[in-house]
């Protein structure tokens, strides 16, 4: 558990530091404001860390980003070294976070669903039932076959 809690620690770290050096530290212009980085995961032998980033732009801003966190990895991982003090500094590997694709996904599917749900509104508002209100049989109602029991 206490080597759970270590990795926790270094890859809150990591996301701060990598977060920090992109604002202030890296001059590439692919790596403008356009970056965030979601969130940060250290294996438990705190060797490798992957580090979940999203980009505010089209499929071409997000590839130049890609291109810019690439080049840019030695700089951040001597940056994470220097805050981190520990004896091996992680391999930073970025991966770009999925989370705002799938969100749009989501979001398209429930407009469709309130779409969908406003036609059947809209055609239901003037229909009637297909029997009576009441289907059903109560004891006491007259019935054809009352009269006709054979015993």
């Amino acid at each position: 558990m206490a080597d759970n809690a270590r990795a926790k620690r270094l890859a809150d770290l990591i996301r701060e530091v990598v977060a920090q050096k992109l604002q202030r530290g890296i001059k590439d212009p692919r790596l403008g404001t356009h970056v965030t980085i979601t969130d940060t995961r250290v294996t438990g032998d705190l060797r490798e860390a992957t580090v979940f980033y999203t980009v505010y732009g089209d499929d071409e801003e997000r590839a130049a980003a890609a291109a810019g966190l690439e080049s840019a990895k030695g700089v951040l991982r001597s940056a994470v070294g220097a805050a981190a003090g520990v004896k091996f500094t992680p391999t930073l590997t970025f991966v770009a976070d999925a989370l705002p694709d799938t969100a749009k996904t989501i979001e398209d599917l429930l407009d469709k669903a309130r779409a969908s749900d406003a036609k059947v509104r809209e055609v239901s508002a003037g229909a009637a039932f297909a029997g009576d209100a009441d289907p059903y049989k109560k004891p006491g109602e007259d019935d054809e076959t009352d009269g006709d029991v054979a015993e």
